[in-house]
């Protein structure tokens, strides 16, 4: 699967300060509260190779359907689909002055949640993350696990939509198993690399996405070659066969660390785009939105823009990524020589360049991505925040630390809906009522607390944005129940259970396997004393589609019966809280203190 791109711009020409790959790169932190890396002395500025190429490569990740743009403090606006692909326009026309230039997604293009939405149930028919897509005329993207969170079929649809131009590189997926995504493949529309010609100059970019995808989106029949290394360095040297030498890897691995821990076993690769992670990274004089800092890699230490590894075949290998949300655009330029090795990165001009309407970067949105865009969702989005399904009389906490480290009031809301939802659709399913259910932290994102007041359809969007159905197992060994909630127990992960229909005691830090001391049915059922299980048989239980397929680390849940309901879990929200508590939450449901569901030792 590899395709071939029509050339876009300009001629080449060469200029600014460089830094030479062999260079140690220095990350510096950003002054707590600041807004600029601090300044550090600039490298000096070596005479570029002769006959070489000066590439500009322009990118952006993790999307993420965030189309609307950003107020700060001040009220200054940044972000948001029609000022981002203004800023890509205007960032491209300038680099194409001095040479060739690559505009690369990384994956996650949209998300389930009310701004994607729009684009389903306004009536429309329009995808708007499709023409915010084709507005910033990307050459190439990479998949992300986001971008299966509607079903493959989704996914499929969203393809369709995006302009034909736009090829969506995916070495390590096997689509073959779902039909119409392997259309896709049939038709040229997803490939494993391709090649872009830009100012007479080849590029070939080849797309890899994290092994982890079965366990964080519902795949269907995809599936996944974890030999990361092994998958790129094949389509690389496919490319150099084919004179391609200048390659830049796109690949959406969810932490930024993944890509740097991959570079040292690539061949053939001079530049990679990382994806997933949403990390910021910045070098010193870079500016950065209001509130944003310097993330750090996994031993502390702040991540320098570019960031810059060595590779198995020698090679000084770039790695680069935006923090996502239409909130920054990648900027990354670099030499290669006349033999097609990068030689040099222009330390000068390669920053992340903020989406913003104020300071030196400021940009206008542009007007057409703004009315066949960000209009139409903002409208349907500003129906559902004033569209209110219930009132809560106690805070309800949906903090991310808070639901995936213990109970809280939000996250037995959100169980309840589950096993409510499950009950009332079993018998059209024609499987036994659930008796509990379970719902993984890292599905409830809001992040914040519900104030006192009122809760509106959009608050319900927030708190459950993916597109997970409801779904009843009715014959669930209750040992695979019990090694499922053992899992759960686990605090600070995405799998930290939230539950309905029993309570249970356990010590999070204790092995896996080890962790239940007790848990007791609703009714009084002991289901495990003494650190023992002391109920046989089955248990019917609800929750949603994404854990009854084992993902989340739900390996006790993998290869399970299950029934889907026709509900969404945000539906099973919005429904629980209006029809099952008539519209009012609670103190006495649902206290601050929480009912004592989960009880850590």
């Amino acid at each position: 699967m590899t395709a071939s791109r029509r050339a876009r711009t300009a001629p080449a020409a060469l200029a600014a300060a460089v830094l030479v790959l062999g260079t140690p790169v220095v990350a510096h932190a950003a002054d707590p509260g600041s807004s600029v890396v601090p300044v550090a002395p600039q490298q000096p500025a070596p005479v570029p190779v002769e006959g070489g190429v000066r590439l500009t490569l322009l990118h952006a990740n993790d999307l993420e359907s965030a189309l609307l743009p950003e107020a700060d403090e001040t009220g200054a606006e940044h972000a948001g689909a029609a000022r981002f692909a203004a800023l890509v326009e205007r960032q491209r026309e300038a680099a194409a002055a001095r040479g060739p230039v690559l505009t690369l997604a990384g994956g996650d293009l949209f998300l389930p949640g009310p701004q994607l939405d729009a684009s389903r149930l306004d009536g429309t028919g329009e995808l708007y993350d499709a023409l915010a897509l084709d507005a910033a005329e990307f050459d190439a993207s990479a998949i992300g696990n986001h971008d299966f969170d509607l079903t493959p079929d989704f996914l499929a649809d969203y393809l369709d939509a995006v302009s034909d131009d736009v090829p969506f590189v995916a070495a390590n997926l096997d689509l073959s198993g779902e039909p119409r995504l392997q259309a896709e493949v049939d038709d040229g529309t997803v490939v494993s690399s391709t090649v872009v010609e830009s100012a007479g100059e080849r590029f070939g970019v080849i797309g890899i996405t994290t092994p982890e995808l079965p366990e964080l989106t519902s795949l269907g029949e995809v599936r996944v070659d974890p030999d990361l290394a092994g998958v790129a360095n094949a389509q690389a040297a496919a490319l150099a066969e084919a004179g391609v030498t200048k390659v830049v890897l796109v690949s959406h691995l969810q932490d930024v660390d993944n890509e740097v821990a991959l570079v040292p076993q690539l061949t053939g690769v001079d530049v990679v785009v990382a994806a997933g992670g949403g990390e910021v990274m910045a070098s010193p004089g870079d500016a950065l939105l209001p509130g944003d800092a310097v993330s750090t890699d996994a031993a502390g230490a702040p991540l320098a823009y570019p960031t810059v590894v060595g590779a198995a075949d020698g090679a000084r290998v770039p790695v680069v990524t935006t923090s996502g949300l239409y909130r920054y655009v990648g900027q990354l330029v670099v030499d290669f020589d006349a033999d097609g090795r990068l030689v040099a990165v222009d330390d000068l001009a390669s920053r992340p360049v903020p989406v913003t309407s104020t300071g030196p970067d400021a940009v206008e949105p542009d007007p057409d991505v703004v009315a066949e865009v960000e209009e139409p969702v903002a409208a349907y989005v500003d129906g559902l925040a004033t569209e209110v399904v219930a009132r809560t009389e106690v805070p309800l906490d949906g903090r991310r630390d808070a639901v995936r480290s213990r109970e809280t009031g939000l996250g037995s809301l959100v169980a309840d809906s589950l096993l409510a939802a499950g009950r009332a659709g079993a018998e059209a399913a024609g499987v036994a009522p659930p008796v509990v259910a379970l719902q993984n932290g890292g599905g409830i994102r809001n992040d914040s607390v519900l104030p006192v007041g009122d809760v509106s359809a959009l608050d319900t969007y927030d708190v459950t944005p993916f597109a997970n159905f409801v779904a009843v197992a009715p014959e669930l060994p209750v040992e695979a129940f019990v090694a499922a909630v053992d899992h759960g127990a686990g605090a600070g992960e995405g799998s930290f259970a939230q539950v309905a229909g029993f309570s249970y005691t356990a010590d999070p830090d204790a092995p896996a396997g080890s962790r239940v001391q007790a848990l007791t049915l609703a009714d009084g059922t002991p289901v495990v004393a003494g650190g023992q299980r002391v109920l046989d048989g089955t248990i019917s239980v609800a929750s949603i589609d994404f854990l009854l397929r084992g993902s989340d680390g739900y390996d006790a849940l993998d290869g399970v019966s299950f029934e889907v309901l026709p509900t969404t879990q945000q539906q099973a929200l919005q429904g629980y809280l209006r029809d099952d508590l008539g519209g009012t939450v609670t103190a006495a449901q649902y206290p601050e203190a929480g009912t004592g569901r989960i009880t850590q030792v």
